[in-house]
């Protein structure tokens, strides 16, 4: 794996573990950090596998362009689309007032910030096993 790839996925990591904390530790689980940091590990995965493959992308937070740049080096990513649809308002909304939060839906962020995770995790270890052209 590229070092920028590398540090893309730490921060990714990183988001992941600040929505999980924000679920497991809190007396009453913070939902918007929770749906926040969902989404930011998310981008960030998208964001490291387009950058393995040296393609730009937008420093901006909507989920499905990334998708989309994403899918025109593995169709597989199609598998993701849902989850990405769920987390894409996330990175903005749910932070300002006027939006709330429920456990339910903050759940279903994180499981879903899970699961792209995942998939892109595996994706890159091909990459890096040489499975997957660059």
């Amino acid at each position: 794996m590229k070092e920028l790839t590398a540090e893309w996925v730490s921060k990714a990591d990183n988001d992941f573990e600040v929505a999980r904390l924000a679920r497991r530790h809190a007396d009453v689980p913070i939902t918007d950090a929770i749906c926040f940091h969902s989404q930011q590990c998310a981008e960030k995965y998208l964001k490291a596998f387009l950058q393995e493959h040296r393609i730009r992308f937008p420093y901006t937070h909507p989920l499905i362009p990334l998708l989309e740049m994403c899918l025109l080096l593995d169709v597989g990513f199609e598998a993701l689309r849902v989850d990405l649809d769920r987390l894409d308002g996330y990175a903005v909304a749910a932070r300002y007032p006027g939006v709330s939060v429920t456990l339910e839906l903050a759940d279903e962020a994180l499981e879903a910030a899970n699961r792209v995770r995942d998939f892109i995790q595996t994706r890159l270890r091909s990459v890096a096993d040489g499975h997957i052209s660059e």
